[in-house]
């Protein structure tokens, strides 16, 4: 059974993940409009957003100690423009991310620059899930590979998806499910460089970075001294990693 934390995010242990891919539900005429509608009017007010595809969440469930059995489904990030049609419903997204400790024990905590979605938002290093190629399942193996992708696009660390272990995933705002990557431990300077290395990289290319700042933690206290909006995710993950160094 996953544990229960505030605020409303639930967080389960995860050794093996089982994938099945689902449908995804049919919209009455009026819901597709109204979806289409508010997408158009979203993308008048930051022409960046980009309508490409993603993968949703259809259904979520502990199957076993620590099997957990996710139904996933191929939309666009226009689907979720339903969050905000009354009576409509929106897949829950789905999106992998990574825990990366430092050798003394702290963890990693990026914030988003203000060119994203979520400008100043404090999180973890990661993205949505992207589907397979037409005809092909989704398998962990390939949540792994997009996972290690977004650690060196938004941080410059060249960690292999062989490394990295499912370690937790959590349901929260919305009903977002985001599975968790457990990165091994590296030197605190060998961090900063390649964040560094990252950013300069994006700017010399004319790019803005996604993430404009990096800060190390050792406890979930120390979050409260983050000023900003903070991924609901983002306590009980750094709680469950300091509580696993203290047994």
């Amino acid at each position: 059974m996953p544990e229960t934390l505030p605020p409303a995010v639930d967080l389960f242990d995860v050794e093996r993940l089982q994938l099945t891919e689902g449908d995804e539900p049919r919209l009455s005429p009026a819901d597709e409009a109204a979806r289409d509608r508010v997408w158009e009017k979203a993308v008048q007010a930051n022409p960046g957003l980009f309508d490409g595809p993603v993968v949703a969440c259809a259904g979520l469930e502990h199957t076993g100690p620590g099997v957990l059995s996710l139904s996933w489904v191929g939309v666009t990030y226009r689907h979720y423009a339903l969050r905000r049609v009354p009576g409509a419903t929106a897949l829950p997204s789905l999106f992998v991310n990574v825990l990366q400790p430092t050798d003394d024990g702290r963890v990693l905590v990026a914030r988003m620059s203000s060119s994203t979605a979520a400008p100043g938002r404090w999180q973890l290093p990661g993205g949505s899930v992207e589907p397979p190629q037409a005809g092909e399942g989704l398998v962990e193996s390939d949540l792994a590979a997009q996972a290690a992708r977004e650690l060196f696009e938004e941080l410059g660390l060249d960690a292999g998806a062989e490394v990295l272990r499912l370690w937790a995933a959590t349901r929260g705002e919305n009903g977002s499910v985001g599975l968790t990557y457990l990165a091994p431990a590296l030197p605190e300077p060998a961090v900063r460089a390649a964040f560094a290395a990252a950013a300069a990289d994006e700017r010399g290319h004319g790019r803005e970075p996604e993430l404009d700042d990096i800060v190390l933690v050792g406890s979930p206290r120390e979050l409260k001294y983050l000023s900003g909006p903070h991924a609901d995710y983002l306590e009980p993950l750094v709680r469950r990693f300091t509580d696993q160094l203290e047994r």
